[in-house]
């Protein structure tokens, strides 16, 4: 009686291993890597290379030459101009064309953030649920942000015309004459009148922004808060907005710094005028800088703007980012 021979297992691999096997895993486990890890230094250092170059030439050594001038008095032509250190930010807090000018900013970035996220919003839930012609919408709507600002400035200029102008001859035409002005040259309509220009202007790009944030909306959540019975304003508060937060805040983000920012359409359509009724920080600033030849009082201006628009967007994108990674479930 012979005894029974064990049967090798079927599909099982051998636990034995060669020295040629362990050199090889060795190999792999040490080498590999690391070259990997070289190489792919190398490759990000490579593409980043000529973001960061772009960055400091365009953003670093700029802003380091702006806080240089901004200690010294410079006035365009000196070579070496003299030390003044903080004059020119104390001359700035005591300027009463500054804090003039800031209230024009504190309204320029109420209203100018307000209404076009208010008007966007309201379109894109408009167009939200139309199929057909929707592209024309979005393209008839966001025409106007990627019109030249001289453009827009020079025609709303001929619109606002005391005279010849559009607004007052509709405002004749429905009986409303009496309340026609020369939209540009009243200081008590100056302000307002830039600023509707700057809405028409801005709220089309954040109607297409929102409207694209919208279509990733679960509709069936809408659906069925209105089962349950939640009025349009209920399901806009507690379903769509929570979902489309982060885009919303990416969007009060933009609007809000260039409200800080505001320059090109004033300039253009009052410089500053009538009488400093529509002066802001960044025309006062150019105002001193380029017709005054008071380089560094208007660097200080322009760096007092960046400081204040700072904290705003950073604690805005924090925002919008824990919005985010919550949505996402991180």
């Amino acid at each position: 009686m012979t005894s029974a021979q064990p049967r090798p297992a079927v599909g099982r691999r051998s636990r034995t291993t060669t020295p040629e096997v362990l050199k090889r895993s060795r190999a792999i486990s040490s080498g590999a890597p690391a070259v990997t890890r070289r190489a792919q230094t190398r490759l990000g250092l490579a593409l980043a290379a000529p973001l960061m170059a772009m960055i400091i030439v365009f953003f670093l050594f700029p802003l380091g030459n702006a806080v240089y001038y901004a200690f010294v008095d410079f006035n365009g032509i000196n070579p070496q101009p003299p030390f003044v250190g903080f004059d020119n930010f104390v001359e700035l807090f005591n300027d009463p064309s500054v804090w003039s000018a800031l209230k024009n900013n504190v309204i320029w970035i109420i209203i100018g953030t307000a209404a076009p996220l208010v008007i966007g919003l309201a379109l894109a839930l408009l167009i939200w649920g139309v199929e057909r012609g929707s592209l024309f919408y979005r393209v008839a709507f966001f025409f106007p942000y990627i019109l030249p600002q001289v453009a827009i400035g020079v025609v709303w200029g001929w619109i606002y015309d005391p005279t010849r102008g559009w607004l007052n001859r509709a405002l004749e035409a429905v009986g409303l004459g009496s309340l026609g002005t020369g939209w540009l040259g009243n200081p008590d309509t100056a302000l307002y009148a830039v600023l509707g220009t700057a809405v028409w202007a801005t709220s089309g790009f954040v109607f297409v922004i929102l409207l694209s944030a919208l279509r990733n909306v679960d509709t069936d959540l809408v659906d069925a808060s209105r089962l349950d019975g939640a009025g349009a304003w209920g399901r806009l508060r507690y379903v769509v907005l929570p979902q489309i937060m982060p885009v919303f805040l990416m969007v009060t983000t933009i609007t809000l710094v260039g409200g800080f920012s505001v320059f090109d359409i004033i300039f253009i359509m009052t410089g500053g005028g009538p009488a400093g009724a529509t002066e802001v920080l960044g025309t006062y600033a150019y105002g001193n800088a380029f017709q005054l030849n008071r380089i560094s009082y208007g660097t200080a201006l322009a760096l007092v703007i960046t400081v204040m628009a700072i904290p705003f967007a950073i604690w805005l994108n924090r925002l919008q980012r824990r919005l985010s990674l919550q949505g996402t479930g991180a």
